[in-house]
C-alpha cells in the first residue's frame, strides 16, 4: 500500500472530501476531470475498498473514506511541519516543538516555553493539554516531542525516560458564591454528598481523590461530571455555585486570584502521584527539545 499510494492521491481525497465534487477536486488540483475519476479509482483499488458514495449533496466519504481522508491530512500536516523544521535547521535558527502537558503541569510548561521561546523566537511551538495515557500514545506516534504527564498509566513504562518533576498540591476549589465559602474549617464528610466534577475514572488525580474518601470512610460521590479538561472544569464551576472540584494548586491559583474561584478550607491527606518530563527512550532530540527538557527540570 505505501508504495502505491502517491501524495497527489492523497491531497485528491481531501479536495474531494472538502468540495464534493470530482469537476471541483479536479479543478482545484489543476487535472482533468477524467484524470481525477481514474486517481480516485486507482486509490479504491488499492485499498480494495469504495471510500465516496454518490448522493444527492455530491460525494460524500463514507466511514472508510473519512478513515483514510483523516489519515491523509496527518500525512499532509507532517509534511508541512518537516519543511518548516527543514527550514529552521537549514537557516540556523527556529525549527518546530511539539509538546504535550496533564492540567496540572501547564503553568510550568507556560513558563518554561516563555523562556524557550527568549532564546529561539523564531521557533513555531504546538501545546496539547490532554491525559497521561492520549499524550503517551501521541508521543509514541512521534506527534509530540516532550510530554509533561505520568507514565504509570502505560503498560510499558520502559519505554520512556523519564524525569520526576514535581508532586501536585491538590486543592478544593468552587465558585465563590458556594454555601460553604468563607466557612473557617471544613471536613470532608460536609461535602460527601455535594456534587462534583472529576477525572475521568483510572486517571491518576480522580484515584487520589477516591482514596481520599476511601480512607475516610466515605463512598464517593455519585453522578459527578467527569472531565480531564481545565476549562471545562472551570466554566461547569462559574455555571453551578453547588459543585465542587479538586485542582492543582498551581492551575487554581490563577482563578483564585482572578476572583473566579474560592478555595475551600478542606485538608486533603492524600497526595498525588508526582508528575514527569517525558521522552521516547532512544529517540535523539531537537536541539529545541533539549533545551525545553533542561529549563523545565531546573
Amino acid at each position: 500500500m505505501a508504495s502505491r499510494l502517491r501524495l497527489r492521491q492523497l491531497r485528491l481525497l481531501i479536495s474531494l472530501d472538502e468540495l464534493g465534487s470530482i469537476h471541483k477536486a479536479a479543478e482545484a488540483m489543476s487535472i482533468t476531470q477524467p484524470g481525477a475519476t481514474k486517481a480516485l479509482n486507482e486509490i479504491e483499488s488499492t485499498l480494495g475498498a469504495v471510500l465516496f458514495e454518490r448522493t444527492s449533496k455530491g460525494l460524500q466519504a463514507n466511514d472508510l473514506g473519512r478513515c483514510v481522508v483523516r489519515y491523509a491530512r496527518l500525512i499532509g500536516n507532517d509534511l508541512a511541519h518537516l519543511r518548516e523544521e527543514m527550514l529552521g535547521i537549514l537557516q540556523g535558527h527556529g525549527g518546530r516543538l511539539a509538546v504535550g502537558t496533564i492540567m496540572g503541569a501547564v503553568p510550568i510548561l507556560v513558563e518554561g516555553l516563555a523562556r524557550l521561546r527568549e532564546s529561539q523566537p523564531d521557533l513555531s511551538v504546538a501545546v496539547v493539554e490532554d491525559t497521561s495515557d492520549r499524550l503517551l500514545t501521541l508521543l509514541d506516534q512521534g506527534r509530540l516531542d516532550v510530554v509533561i504527564c505520568r507514565t504509570s498509566v502505560s503498560p510499558r513504562p520502559a519505554a520512556y525516560d523519564s524525569r520526576v518533576k514535581h508532586q501536585e498540591q491538590l486543592v478544593l476549589v468552587a465558585n465563590p458564591a458556594h454555601p460553604l465559602a468563607g466557612s473557617d474549617s471544613l471536613e470532608l464528610a460536609q461535602v460527601a454528598d455535594s456534587r462534583w466534577v472529576v477525572f475521568p475514572v483510572n486517571m491518576p488525580m480522580r484515584l487520589t481523590l477516591e482514596r481520599e474518601f476511601r480512607e475516610a470512610g466515605l463512598g464517593f460521590p455519585q453522578y459527578p461530571i467527569e472531565t480531564s479538561s481545565t476549562f471545562t472544569t472551570l466554566s461547569m464551576l462559574l455555571q453551578d455555585p453547588g459543585l465542587l472540584a479538586v485542582m492543582p494548586w498551581d492551575v487554581a491559583k490563577v482563578a483564585l486570584d482572578h476572583g473566579m474561584l474560592v478555595r475551600l478550607p478542606l485538608q486533603l491527606k492524600s497526595r498525588s502521584e508526582p508528575y514527569e518530563v517525558v521522552t521516547r527512550r532512544g529517540v535523539e532530540l531537537s536541539v529545541p527539545a533539549q533545551v525545553l527538557v533542561e529549563i523545565l527540570m531546573r
